[in-house]
């Protein structure tokens, strides 16, 4: 019996993945989470071979908690399953050592297959996104500057960032100069934008 941690913020595509991945005869759904940064304390309490994670999640995005998932439980297989093939979020997923990559566009059946597959130990990336992975560009963001553009573009002013990180807001300010000119973007709006279009944020 293959044991499958479920995580996606949006209640109805998580219910409906779990009543799909219920009726196979080798998974069984043993939990269910809303949040990235609930994913690993859910996987300390149930232990699962396969985690199958949202990339856009409030807490922790997906990448960030597949990241701390790998850290604490190798042996738990990740499946990153997202309505997104941004060649940043698959430079991400990477880089985190993820053993899928999967679009929500799938068909169920291969969803499945990919959960057998990443739980036997193989890797799955979504045929569609082949050519992307060759086209995979680096972020040119230091991980500080990623943190606090990330931040700002939720909304929150440059206090609040400093607050949020340890930071002091004349850091912070540096840090978004310093991502405002690394993207050749016009304002930190424009930056935000750039990022998330790459998946860098």
């Amino acid at each position: 019996m293959i044991n499958v941690l479920l995580a996606d913020d949006h209640h109805i595509v998580r219910g409906a993945l779990a009543a799909l991945l219920d009726l196979e005869p080798d998974l069984t759904v043993v939990a269910q989470v809303d949040a990235g940064d609930k994913v690993v304390p859910t996987a300390r309490k149930y232990r699962p071979d396969v985690a199958v994670l949202d990339v856009d999640m409030p807490g922790l995005d997906g990448l960030a908690a597949a990241a701390e998932l790998r850290a604490e439980f190798p042996s738990c297989r990740v499946l990153i399953l997202t309505g997104h093939g941004k060649p940043g979020h698959l430079r991400r997923a990477l880089t985190a050592q993820v053993s899928g990559f999967l679009l929500k566009t799938a068909p169920p059946d291969e969803l499945v297959a990919a959960i057998r597959a990443v739980a036997e130990g193989r890797r799955v990336l979504d045929p569609s996104l082949a050519l992307t992975a060759w086209d995979v560009t680096d972020n040119p963001l230091t991980p500080r500057e990623t943190d606090v553009l990330r931040l700002a573009a939720e909304g929150a002013e440059a206090p609040e960032i400093a607050e949020r990180l340890h930071l002091t807001a004349g850091t912070v300010r540096n840090y978004l100069t310093a991502a405002v000119t690394k993207l050749n973007a016009r304002n930190r709006t424009d930056a935000a934008r750039i990022a998330r279009e790459a998946g860098w944020i």
